[in-house]
C-alpha cells in the first residue's frame, strides 16, 4: 500500500500545484451561487427547493464529470508522453500500483470537490429554510426535505392474458407470422390502456400492500402522488396549467375507515396529496379509488400512476448517501479516462472517453432504435422496421447491449430522488458501489491495466 499511497499523494499534489482543485471550487461554488439567481420556479417554497435541487446538483454532477475525465486521460497520457512515468516505473513500483494510485487520488480530489459543493448547497437550503414562515417549513419538511419511501401497487403481469387473446383470435383467424409480433403489440396495449385509462364516469382502484410497515406508520400522515394524463394534455402550458375535477376515495371498502375528497388536478405532472394516518386495514391493505367526473377519460400510467409516500427518514443523511452515488458515478468516469490513456495519447484518449459518455446520455436514442428493430426503413404506421436486415440485426445488438451498460448506471438517480423527497437507502448505495464502481469500472479497470502494464513505455516519446 506505501506505493500506492505515494502515487496517490503526488496525482493530488500536481492537482494542486496546476490550481486545478482551486479553479473547480470556485467554479462548484460559483454554480452554488449565481444558480438560485437565475432559475425560474413556480412561486412556491416546495417549488424553488425542488428546482434549486435539481439545478445545482446536475451543474455539479457535469462540472465534476468533464473534469474528471480531462484529468484522468491527462495525468496519466501526459506523464507518458513527457517521460516523467519512466522515471517512477525504473523504482521498485509495479504498474498496476501507479495506475490504482492513479484513480484514488483522482477520487481524492473528487471527494472534497463534491464534499465542498454538496456542503454548500446543503446550507444554502438550511439558511432560506430557516428564513420561511412556518407553514412553509412544514410543507418542506413533509414533502422536499426529507426521505420518503414509496409503495407502489404490484405490476400487472400481462403477457398471460396477451396469450389466451392472441389464442382465441388464431382459432377463428389466420395471421401471417411476420404479422403476428405485431398482432400481439396491439394487443398488449389494448389490456394495458384497460388498466391505465379511467373512462368519464367510472373510477380505478389501486389496491397497496402496507406489509410490515403498518407498525410505524399508524398515527403518521401519508402522501399519495400521482400523474395522469388527457386528450387535452396539450392545451395546458406552464402560464395556464389546466386541470381537472377529481374524486378520491381512500381507506378501506365498505367499513367507516374511508376518507374522501375532491380535488382539481394538472394532468402531465406529479401532484401530491396528503391522507389522514390509520386508514389501512388490519391486514395492512390500503385501497385508492379515482373516480373521473370529467367528460373525458384519464390516462394513469401503470409505471408512475401512483404511489403511497412515507416518512423514512431525515433530509441530511438522505442527501449524504446522495452524493455517495455521485461519487460513484465519478469513480466509474475516473476508471474510463485512466483507461482511455493507458494505450492512447492524451488528445485520442480524451476523444474516446467522452465518446462512451455520450453514448452514455443517449439514453433515449438507444431505447428508440432497439424498441424500432433497427435504423433502416421503419413503418410509420407500427414504429417499427416491418423485416429486419443484418445490418438493422447487428445495429440492435449493439445497442441492447450498450443500453444494458447504460441501464445499470441509470437506474440510480440521487438527483430526482433527493428533489421529489424520496429516500435513498443503504442498499441502495451499496448496490451503486458493486454494479458501478466495482463492476462497471472494474471492467475498465482490468482492461486498463492490462494495456497499460503490455505498453512499451520507452517508445511513447518518439511515437508522439
Amino acid at each position: 500500500m506505501k506505493q500506492i499511497t505515494t502515487i496517490t499523494w503526488l496525482t493530488v499534489k500536481a492537482a494542486l500545484r496546476y490550481r486545478l482543485v482551486l479553479v473547480l471550487g470556485v467554479l462548484l461554488l460559483g454554480c452554488v451561487v449565481a444558480l438560485p439567481l437565475l432559475i425560474k420556479d413556480d412561486g412556491t417554497a416546495r417549488g424553488f427547493t425542488q428546482v434549486l435541487l435539481t439545478y445545482t446538483l446536475t451543474a455539479i454532477t457535469t462540472l465534476l464529470g468533464f473534469s474528471t475525465l480531462w484529468l484522468a486521460c491527462g495525468t496519466l497520457a501526459n506523464e507518458i508522453s513527457e517521460c516523467q512515468l519512466q522515471m517512477v516505473l525504473v523504482k521498485p513500483i509495479a504498474r498496476w500500483q501507479v495506475w490504482l494510485g492513479k484513480w484514488l487520488g483522482i477520487m481524492v480530489i473528487n471527494a472534497f470537490l463534491l464534499a465542498l459543493a454538496g456542503g454548500a448547497v446543503y446550507a444554502l437550503l438550511t439558511w432560506r429554510v430557516q428564513h420561511l414562515p412556518e407553514e412553509q417549513r412544514e410543507i418542506l419538511k413533509n414533502e422536499v426535505l426529507v426521505a420518503r419511501g414509496s409503495i407502489k401497487e404490484p405490476p400487472q403481469d400481462l403477457e398471460p392474458m396477451v396469450e389466451e387473446v392472441v389464442s382465441n383470435r388464431l382459432k377463428q383467424t389466420s395471421v401471417a407470422i411476420s404479422d403476428l409480433r405485431f398482432v400481439k403489440d396491439q394487443i398488449r396495449e389494448q389490456i394495458k390502456a384497460g388498466f391505465q385509462i379511467v373512462r368519464q364516469g367510472y373510477y380505478r382502484r389501486w389496491t397497496l400492500d402496507l406489509g410490515f410497515r403498518t407498525r410505524f406508520l399508524k398515527d403518521r400522515p401519508l402522501f399519495v402522488r400521482v400523474k395522469f394524463t388527457t386528450v387535452e394534455a396539450n392545451k395546458s402550458t406552464l402560464e395556464d396549467p389546466r386541470t381537472y375535477p377529481t374524486l378520491w376515495q381512500v381507506g378501506v371498502p365498505e367499513t367507516p375507515r374511508i376518507w374522501r375528497t375532491q380535488l382539481s388536478l394538472a394532468s402531465d405532472s406529479f401532484q401530491e396529496f396528503a391522507i389522514p394516518p390509520n386508514l389501512f386495514g388490519e391486514d395492512g391493505r390500503l385501497c385508492i379509488d379515482c373516480i373521473n367526473p370529467n367528460a373525458l377519460d384519464l390516462l394513469f400510467l401503470l409505471d408512475d400512476g401512483l404511489e403511497l409516500l412515507y416518512r423514512e427518514a431525515g433530509f441530511g443523511v438522505n442527501f449524504i448517501r446522495g452524493m455517495g452515488i455521485i461519487l460513484c458515478w465519478l469513480g466509474l468516469l475516473t476508471a474510463i479516462g485512466l483507461a482511455a490513456a493507458s494505450f492512447l495519447s492524451f488528445p485520442v484518449a480524451a476523444f474516446l472517453a467522452l465518446s462512451i459518455l455520450f453514448v452514455g446520455l443517449s439514453h433515449k436514442t438507444l431505447s428508440l432504435v432497439v424498441e424500432q428493430g433497427g435504423v433502416t426503413g421503419v413503418n410509420h404506421d407500427t414504429g417499427r422496421i416491418d423485416a429486419p436486415g443484418a445490418f438493422d440485426r447487428a445495429v440492435v445488438a449493439l445497442f441492447a447491449a450498450a443500453l444494458k451498460t447504460v441501464n445499470v448506471v441509470q437506474d440510480f438517480s440521487p438527483i430526482d430522488y433527493l428533489s421529489t423527497g424520496r429516500s435513498i437507502t443503504w442498499y441502495q448505495l451499496g448496490r451503486a458501489m458493486l454494479q458501478i464502481v466495482f463492476g462497471l469500472g472494474g471492467l475498465f479497470a482490468a482492461a486498463g491495466i492490462t494495456l497499460f502494464t503490455r505498453r512499451e513505455l520507452a517508445t511513447a516519446q518518439g511515437s508522439q
